[in-house]
């Protein structure tokens, strides 16, 4: 690699260096290195960059094969070579050819400034986009990433930043130079920017090991797959009359359902920090994987914004990419009203979550919780004959346009008027069901028995096993 100085340098900042971490993301630490000799440049050019400065491995992660992509900061800064650049490519077609996952780890300076392009490299971004939902692809940022490096993240299926990572367009000194603007590197592009305000990274991970880790479970899930367990059969949950207030405008966070909802231990929330009036996560039922989109009353009573939208569309593409069944679980007023909110244009979000749900070709099942207003209802696949395997409800649902009260003082009603509207839509789920909106309502106590028995309907559309 870098060399015994520089080797030196990155694990005293508590870093793994490239190797150790291809070692820690491939069973056993097992694997086998492509384009090693990348790099040995000619007796009159530059110095020789060890494989230049990018590890390229095959092994297997969970006993599948798997391919990595890994910046080595140790040399030249991790910066990308025309050897690099075309490794880079290579893994790509691989990944492409062999239909297994690519996982790239980034923690360089972009483009090397000194490349001489004599013979024009392939483009890897290109190769990268054609990936896109035929193999997953995670990217695990473990130090600054700059440029054209970066961009591997905004393009793969599930990012990671640890605590000392950072992304951007360019560093500090080329936003200095080009713009006079002053900024760390955490305040470009740091874990609070892009794993809590934009979004373009899915978690955040402790450290080096912690990322790895997590890239590791997350590929346990995808494309869909069946798996023995311990905690697989039906079980009524009693603790949800508990859980659930039936008030709809006390709050409850959802996470808590979930947790009892999946098979025990096998939750995994994907981007938690961004966008919490919706709660994305993978997880287990019945051994079987699957994508559970939920609204969180927890934050802005479950109200979908701009961000909870874009979280959510970006999560049930990547979950049709897969095969991934999707469960949905509503509780939420609509979408959020405002002027910031139509300034973020939550509107036309809403209006993508909506076609991506409509478009989904897995088995996705919807259950109402407690409410359910206008086209927030429509997001999180309630519409009738909307493709649902299954269309339930829970019985002391609200359903209505929008909720009586505001609705009505917005409409000029009376008190009497308001008290007559609210009283039908406490009714909404028995007088849907009646019409055949829903399939059923259903004891709340049963939810994780009734989708099991979804899942079962669909399994003709489900791996065996």
């Amino acid at each position: 690699m870098g060399g015994d100085e520089r080797l030196a340098r990155h694990h005293a900042a508590g870093k793994l260096d490239a190797r150790a971490r291809a070692a820690a993301l491939f069973d056993e630490g097992r694997f086998v290195e492509i384009g090693a000799l990348a790099g040995n440049r000619s007796e009159d050019g530059p110095a020789p960059a060890p494989a230049d400065g990018l590890i390229a491995a095959f092994g297997q992660v969970g006993g599948r094969p798997t391919l990595a992509g890994i910046e080595d900061f140790t040399v030249l800064g991790g910066s990308i070579g025309d050897a690099g650049s075309a490794k880079r490519h290579r893994l790509a077609q691989l990944a492409r050819q062999e239909r297994v996952p690519l996982v790239f780890m980034l923690e360089g300076a972009g483009h090397r400034l000194d490349n001489r392009h004599g013979t024009p490299a392939p483009n890897d971004l290109q190769a990268l986009v054609e990936l896109s939902g035929l193999v997953p692809m995670v990217c695990l940022v473990l130090g600054a990433s700059a440029g054209h490096g970066a961009l591997t993240a905004p393009l793969s299926d599930f990012v990671v930043m640890t605590r000392a990572a950072a992304m951007f367009v360019a560093g500090p000194p080329l936003v200095k130079a080009a713009l006079g603007e002053t900024a760390t590197k955490e305040e470009l592009g740091g874990p609070a920017v892009h794993v809590v305000q934009s979004g373009v990274a899915h978690n955040l991970a402790e450290d080096d090991a912690a990322a790895i880790a997590l890239a590791r479970r997350w590929l346990g899930y995808v494309p869909v797959n069946r798996v023995a367990g311990d905690d697989q059969g039906p079980r009524r949950i009693e603790a949800l009359l508990d859980l659930i207030p039936p008030d709809p405008r006390v709050p409850f966070d959802m996470r808590q359902v979930l947790a009892l909802l999946a098979d025990a231990g096998t939750l995994l929330e994907v981007q938690p920090d961004h966008g919490g009036a919706v709660v994305t996560a993978l997880a287990r039922l019945g051994g079987l994987a699957v994508a559970i989109l939920a609204n969180n009353p927890a934050v802005g009573a479950g109200a979908i914004d701009a961000a909870a939208a874009q979280k959510a569309t970006r999560f049930l593409t990547r979950a049709e990419a897969f095969g991934l069944p999707v469960i949905f679980l509503a509780d939420n007023p609509g979408v959020l009203p405002g002027t910031a909110a139509e300034r973020a244009g939550a509107l036309r979000h809403a209006a993508d979550m909506f076609a991506a749900q409509h478009r989904l070709t897995v088995p996705k099942l919807h259950v109402t919780v407690r409410k359910a207003f206008g086209f927030g209802s429509s997001v999180m696949a309630m519409n009738p004959f909307d493709g649902q395997s299954l269309n339930l409800a829970f019985p002391a649902v609200t359903l209505g346009a929008m909720p009586a009260d505001s609705g009505g003082r917005a409409a000029g009603l009376d008190e009497a008027e308001r008290a007559r509207i609210a009283a039908d839509q406490a009714g909404g789920a028995l007088n849907l069901a009646d019409r055949m909106v829903f399939d059923d309502v259903i004891d709340p106590r049963d939810l994780r028995n009734a989708l099991l028995d979804g899942l079962m309907l669909a399994a003709n559309r489900l791996p065996k096993g």
